[in-house]
């Protein structure tokens, strides 16, 4: 594959492993989102109306993603102050906390409460693995369509639609430009979500051992993408 193949592809990587870990942990943790994580606003409430395990890691999945975020930020700062590849050494955490958190799920899993200490790390870990995803991508890939929150993807498909039924034309070759990279980012992470759901339906709780190859081979695309030092 050619470079511009490789970049084109590393998004749709990132989006189809949103995907499959947010389903992952949803069916894994007792409903914890650990990609979108102001999902957990909702479940919380559902856990604390009926009775159900997990609140806690849902009531810490917020500032935990916060907190992360922010030590990304300035530790890309850093790095960038020494010269070195931000987003190389940032994806290469978020695998290793991928990796992590895998390795607790398949110790410690299937979790029969999700209260207790070790399916709390586990979320909290994997929270952790896509708050550094959702930074490294809003800073570093800010032209491709967010990895994560599908609602506002969505959102805009439509109103590109809308724009293709009605509208000047320059306006609609702008809408039409956007719209198949969107589009094909929405299926990719559907996609993932279909394929985290069957996995765990097969594998349980080793359905977490696939995110962090998936993470590798969006680093290996990257690295190979990377124009030559001349």
């Amino acid at each position: 594959m050619n470079r511009e193949t490789l970049r084109t592809l590393l998004p749709l990587l990132l989006s189809l492993n949103a995907g499959y870990v947010d389903t992952a942990g949803f069916l894994g943790l007792h409903g914890l989102f650990t990609a979108h994580v102001t999902g957990n606003f909702v479940t919380l409430a559902a856990s604390l109306v009926q009775g159900t395990s997990g609140a806690l890691a849902k009531l810490l999945a917020l500032p935990v993603f916060c907190a992360v975020v922010i030590a990304v930020r300035l530790l890309g700062n850093l790095l960038a102050n020494h010269k070195a590849p931000v987003f190389e050494l940032l994806v290469s955490l978020k695998v290793v906390l991928l990796a992590t958190g895998a390795a607790l799920a398949i110790r410690y899993g299937p979790f029969e409460d999700g209260d207790h200490w070790q399916a709390i790390l586990t979320g909290m870990v994997l929270v952790s693995a896509m708050a550094i995803q959702n930074a490294v991508h809003r800073v570093h890939l800010a032209s491709a369509p967010p990895s994560t929150l599908m609602t506002g993807t969505t959102t805009q498909i439509m109103l590109d639609l809308a724009d293709k039924i009605y509208t000047r034309r320059e306006t609609e070759d702008r809408a039409t430009s956007k719209l198949v990279p969107m589009s094909v980012n929405i299926l990719v992470f559907a996609l993932g979500c279909a394929l985290a759901a069957l996995v765990y339906l097969r594998f349980g709780v080793w359905c977490f051992a696939a995110p962090p190859v998936v993470g590798l081979l969006a680093l290996i695309f990257r690295l190979a993408g990377r124009p030559r030092q001349t």
